[in-house]
């Protein structure tokens, strides 16, 4: 017979850790469609040539 991997005492730990993935992921996802978002905002009030001269700036400014 196989041994458990974990004892029981370990295993609210282990589902605490999956809780803490999840919602670094969900936050993560929330990040993702708010910079979408962003994003999209600018491109229909400036149009694509500002949209994009504005992303290159940036760019060029972190460098």
């Amino acid at each position: 017979m196989a041994l458990p991997l974990s004892s029981p005492d370990e295993l609210p730990a282990a589902l605490s850790a999956r809780r803490g993935g999840r919602l670094a992921v969900v936050a993560g996802g929330a990040i993702a469609v708010l910079v979408l978002v962003a994003a999209l905002a600018l491109w229909f009030r400036y149009g694509t040539a500002v949209f994009f001269e504005t992303i290159a700036a940036g760019i060029a400014g972190c460098f």
